[in-house]
């Protein structure tokens, strides 16, 4: 699973859920965190950010629903469906900010049932619209994802562009992405 837009500022109450929000969204294996370290700061349009996170997804009918805690941050359920495709697809998810994450947790668990975790560190470097994760991702390795936040001032077609972009600048071979979220993955794993 991949990462989504996730403000990681912490609110001072619970938000109404937002309006459906879209990202184009592309990630690839990475081989060299250091030399994608240093393409990244090159091409930053801002300072980088350094986030710990625990994904908790939980079993559902349609699409995917996780609850993203992040160290120093309030949590945030976050639902989403993605095409499993390897080229740049369209993400569409939601995002509500859960001050008693423990007990929405527990919550969600009890009706649903607990999927799997993933456990994460990711680097966030901005790209105008692009957020760029380095993600170092337990018992799976270290990905490059790219998630361009589409809305009035980016749209497809210039996110598109600027993907491209970054394609070209970390040299991401075909060979190297990836169609399936990290949870999958790690479900891929458990079942082998």
């Amino acid at each position: 699973m991949s990462g989504h837009h996730h403000p990681d500022d912490g609110g001072a109450g619970p938000a109404p859920v937002t309006a459906g929000r879209r990202n184009l969204e592309l990630k690839a294996r990475l081989d060299a965190l250091d030399a994608a370290r240093h393409i990244a700061q090159r091409l930053a349009t801002e300072p980088p950010r350094t986030q710990i996170q625990t994904d908790v997804y939980f079993h559902c009918r349609q699409g995917r629903l996780k609850l993203r805690h992040i160290e120093g941050s309030t949590a945030q359920l976050v639902s989403y469906s993605r095409p499993d495709q390897r080229e740049v697809s369209l993400s569409r998810y939601r995002l509500v900010d859960m001050p008693d994450a423990a007990g929405v947790e527990q919550a969600l668990a009890d009706a649903l049932g607990v999927w799997l975790t993933v456990r994460k560190r990711r680097e966030i470097h901005m790209y105008h619209n692009v957020r760029i994760h380095l993600d170092e991702v337990d018992d799976l390795g270290t990905f490059l994802e790219f998630e361009a936040v589409l809305g009035p001032t980016a749209d497809e077609p210039t996110s598109q562009q600027r993907l491209d972009f970054l394609i070209q600048q970390f040299d991401i071979r075909p060979d190297s992405l990836i169609d399936h979220s990290y949870s999958d993955m790690l479900a891929a794993r458990s079942d082998e």
